[in-house]
């Protein structure tokens, strides 16, 4: 059996899997999500899973974090992370790239409230097994994967993620790159209220 015909889940994890795990654990008590005896009995259970399905039950109730950029325009923001959901969608500062680098979890990049201080943002991605990128986009922002590699996945983009009215000019590119591995980039519009869509106007 190839690795194409084995659940994404069902795969063996390493020993790093394992530590990456435990140092979420780790963190998890230093923020007081956990106390010390949930988190030494999460860590047995991490030190002997055998698949990403059995680690990611340790952590399923416990959100991952990132440093969001500041006001200023920053060159980088990275997301490494391995399990757990990262969701940027209050107002944020787009910076000049985005590395995102996942395993067995999800992203999402809201850019409805987003602040661009230039026409473009750089986004290489490396989605390992069961990594998911979600961008939520408005009518000028344009996505653009022609460097994008595809093993096991796929990319999928909304016909009304990028022009609803179908004459808006370009004003922003979101350019894509790097590869998906066994995951998937999903590009869509933000959701509207039932009232909105009633009025054709509003995003939620």
């Amino acid at each position: 059996m190839t690795d194409a015909q084995i659940p994404q889940g069902d795969m063996r994890v390493s020993n790093a899997d394992r530590d990456q795990v435990v140092s979420i654990l780790h963190e998890a008590v230093a923020e007081g999500r956990l106390t010390q005896a949930e988190s030494e009995e999460r860590e047995t259970s991490a030190r002997a899973a055998v698949t990403f399905n059995d680690l990611a039950a340790v952590t399923a109730d416990l959100p991952s974090t990132v440093v969001e950029p500041t006001g200023q325009t920053p060159d980088l923001m990275r997301i490494d992370r391995r399990f757990g959901t990262i969701n940027f969608e209050a107002p944020w500062v787009v910076p000049k790239r985005i590395e995102i680098k996942l395993i067995l979890g999800d992203v999402k990049l809201d850019f409805t409230q987003a602040v661009f201080n230039q026409d473009s943002v750089e986004l290489d991605v490396d989605l390992g097994i069961g990594g998911d990128l979600v961008l939520v986009t408005v009518p000028g922002i344009k996505v653009v994967a022609d460097h994008l590699k595809l093993r096991q996945g796929e990319l999928k983009i909304s016909p009304r993620a990028e022009d609803e009215d179908g004459d808006t000019p370009v004003k922003f590119t979101i350019k894509v790159s790097g590869r998906i591995r066994f995951g998937d980039i999903e590009v869509r519009p933000a959701r509207r209220s039932p009232n909105e869509w009633v009025r054709g106007s509003g995003v939620s």
